[in-house]
């Protein structure tokens, strides 16, 4: 077992006396490795860092911001093979879909990071005022476990371009690409300082960074009741806030859509990480008329989704991250079970899966509208199909939960997709089966949270504006 018992303060890595914790390996439950516990005192060292290179990298132009942001992106390729491995052993995730969603997809984003901080012009004219955007100061990173370089990269590398100072707390479950994304920055032209990482737990590290008085910003991504939390005590020091919390994503199919390909669009993003996606569609809501075929065509695909290690290339669904997660996903089936919810269909775990944390997905329908499939995230291998019986009924039952992520049309047209989308509170939805954008606004209505993250919009997020305003000229 790999120890990895340092934090990384002012450019530099500090072993540090301090109780640890063991990381398991998600297929096998058995430890992978060992970090240590930072302290509040250990925030105070890291913020402290943080403020005192802020005038450095704010005042840094343009192109150096890109310069430094482009090689961690090169020292993440340089990377990307153990990247991929010490996520899918951590997450769970099947290798091949770490090698594209959870290595490839940050590369990308420091990549665009970098374009945007290169061309990045942050004062303008209006009338006699000149408005300039200006970095917000130190910011509190605190990343989750699902997607930990994904979600550390839409915090940490859009705050570096936007000039600002940055303390990580990322989860404790899944470290790895945090330590090595530290050892990385380590090598780079990046001033000591401008980015702190500490491992650690959220209820000390994590509370400790939010509370700091010289902390300006927090950004956090996590569960919604977290969020909450995070919120409270955010506000008690007025700081900016970014919150990219929980959804129950529903998937529309209207009549004249392409069912086939609906249902089994719906089942993969759903099924996607093992169901630990925030933004999972989750809800498939389907014609009345037609949910006999939606069911049929769910018990020819489900079986399809070949559980196992996720070393392994054939499989396609790999464990969920801990017990604590399996036995949150098996209390919330029990019960839709006791409640008499029909089954349409459930996966199969091979007999050799004696270890871990695997969980057999499983598929439920029709549903009420408000029994907790429907209405809480249960992040696993769970799909709930719900009945329409017109547009109208489908956009009520769409809006039907506190969470507005994200969501999904199937219509007969992409001009009817966009009209029944407009009606649809979430914040990025997919019509016809369109692919994630990299570069759009991704971010919640209700309970799914505050701000945006991905490309210019999750830059501006680390921005404040002032105006100055000038005298006329004659």
């Amino acid at each position: 077992m790999n120890n990895r018992h340092a934090i990384y303060i002012d450019g530099r890595w500090l072993q540090i006396q301090a109780p640890s914790f063991c990381v398991s390996d998600a297929a096998t439950g058995e430890p992978m490795t060992s970090i240590c516990l930072a302290s509040a005192e250990h925030v105070n060292l890291a913020v402290r860092s943080a403020q005192k290179a802020l005038p450095i990298w704010a005042a840094a132009t343009p192109e150096q911001r890109s310069h430094v942001l482009n090689q961690i992106a090169d020292g993440l390729e340089a990377r990307a093979t153990e990247l991929a491995h010490v996520i899918a052993r951590e997450v769970g995730m099947p290798l091949r879909l770490c090698e594209m969603i959870q290595v490839a997809a940050p590369i990308a984003a420091w990549r665009s990071y970098a374009g945007l901080a290169a061309q990045a012009r942050n004062e303008r004219s209006i009338g006699h005022s000149l408005v300039i955007d200006e970095p917000v100061g130190v910011v509190a990173a605190i990343t989750p476990w699902n997607y930990p370089l994904h979600q550390i990269t839409a915090k940490v590398a859009a705050a570096l371009a936007a000039g600002a100072t940055v303390v990580l707390k990322p989860s404790e479950i899944a470290p790895s690409s945090a330590l090595i994304l530290a050892e990385i920055i380590d090598g780079s032209d990046l001033p000591a300082g401008a980015f702190n990482m500490l491992t650690g737990l959220g209820s000390e590290v994590g509370t400790a960074l939010v509370e700091h008085p010289d902390v300006t910003m927090v950004s956090f991504t996590g569960s919604t009741e977290t969020g909450k939390h995070v919120a409270a005590l955010a506000s008690r020091g007025i700081k900016r806030l970014s919150l990219e919390l929980g959804g129950k994503s529903p998937a529309v199919v209207l009549e004249g859509a392409d069912l086939t390909q609906a249902v089994k669009s719906t089942l993969a993003s759903c099924l996607l990480n093992s169901g630990q996606t925030c933004n999972a569609l989750t809800r498939l809501i389907v014609p009345e008329a037609r949910f006999e075929a939606v069911a049929q065509l769910l018990r020819e695909l489900l079986p399809k989704y070949i559980v196992g290690d996720p070393m392994e290339r054939t499989t396609r669904m790999g464990p969920l991250v801990s017990e604590q997660q399996r036995r949150r996903v098996t209390a919330f089936v029990d019960d839709a079970i006791r409640a008499g919810i029909p089954v349409i269909a459930r996966g199969n775990l091979p007999e050799q899966l004696t270890g871990g944390f695997f969980f057999a997905p499983i598929v439920f329908g029709p549903a009420p509208e408000h029994c907790a499939l429907v209405q809480q995230e249960i992040f696993g291998p769970v799909l709930t199909v719900q009945t329409h019986q017109g547009v109208d009924d489908a956009v009520r039952l769409a809006n039907g939960t506190p969470f507005g992520l994200a969501a999904a049309v199937w219509a007969d047209t992409d001009e009817t997709a966009i009209a029944v989308a407009r009606r649809i509170r979430a914040g990025q939805i997919d019509l016809n089966g369109a692919p994630f954008n990299l570069a759009a606004p991704f971010g919640g209505f209700g309970a799914s949270g505050l701000g945006r993250e991905n490309g210019e919009a999750g830059l501006s997020e680390f921005l404040e504006t002032k105006s100055l305003q000038r005298k006329a000229t004659a």
